[in-house]
């Protein structure tokens, strides 16, 4: 094979995660919840980790079942203790709480297993090199649906998202919503910690999001620019795994950081230009 049969599916599953991470974010962000991606990402590798420990192969359907059963604990868990607005408790917390938690027992649950340390390192950067064609298209399949669904109720998301009292005020039931948010969001991140690991799921998510916010306010041009970076930084990441014999989901991650660093100094650069 060459190089360049080597690398594309993993340029090809960088594309689909930035397609539906890059939305998801912007929800993300308006919530507050920006740590939410990683708790979930970590609850679905729990999953696996437990199905792993009972026997089952890691990319089994099985395991999947597992992860995907953990990460609808996980989202009935966020939807329950959503914050209002006289909470003394933010969610942010909750959100480390359930992180933490998951992530410890994870590592006990590893330190009974085989192999532990590769499956703890695949865990957190995952291995996208090894991405087949026909998981790329059951993935894709899933984020479509997934997309598709949230197309179709876009304006109860969106108004949640964006303004949570106004749409109490319509008779918006909130916390069924936002567990369906987040179930929906389950799906993804289970496939995608499976593919990329938990760290490059969390760029994915919340990099492009951050980035698009610092030149747009609208939600089509924050998918636009969101897209746009999660394509560009993910082909620099893969040449760069390559070139410099690095691990290409750690690359990945490195270069999203490096790249919001670059477009951040250039945003601040550009309005003290404007302002002289």
């Amino acid at each position: 094979m060459t190089i360049f049969q080597i690398l594309l599916p993993a340029f090809v599953a960088s594309l689909i995660l930035t397609g539906i991470h890059a939305y998801l974010g912007v929800h993300v962000v308006e919530r507050g919840v920006i740590f939410v991606d990683l708790s979930l990402a970590q609850i679905a590798a729990l999953g696996s980790t437990v199905a792993y420990l009972a026997g089952y192969d890691l990319h089994s359907t099985t395991a999947y079942l597992f992860s995907l059963g953990f990460t609808f604990l996980g989202a009935a868990i966020f939807a329950l203790t959503r914050v209002h607005r006289k909470t003394r408790i933010p969610q942010e917390a909750i959100i480390g709480i359930v992180y933490a938690v998951s992530a410890a027992m994870a590592i006990l649950i590893m330190s009974k297993a085989t192999q532990e340390t590769e499956h703890l390192k695949e865990m957190l950067v995952g291995n996208i090199l090894s991405v087949t064609w026909p998981e790329l298209a059951k993935t894709a399949l899933l984020y479509a649906l997934v997309g598709l669904f949230h197309f179709i109720f876009r304006r109860r998301f969106l108004a949640i998202s964006m303004d949570e009292s106004a749409a109490e005020r319509e008779g918006v039931n909130v916390r069924l919503w936002d567990f369906l948010f987040y179930m929906s969001f389950g799906f993804v991140v289970t496939s995608s910690v499976a593919i990329a690991g938990v760290l490059l799921v969390f760029c994915f998510l919340i990099v492009p999001s951050v980035t698009a916010m610092l030149f747009a306010e609208r939600l089509g041009p924050r998918l636009a620019i969101g897209w746009s970076m999660g394509a560009v930084v993910s082909a620099a990441g893969v040449a760069l795994s390559f070139l410099l014999d690095l691990p290409t989901g750690a690359a990945i991650v490195a270069t999203f950081g490096a790249a919001l660093l670059v477009l951040a100094a250039y945003r601040r650069a550009f309005r003290r230009s404007i302002q002289a």
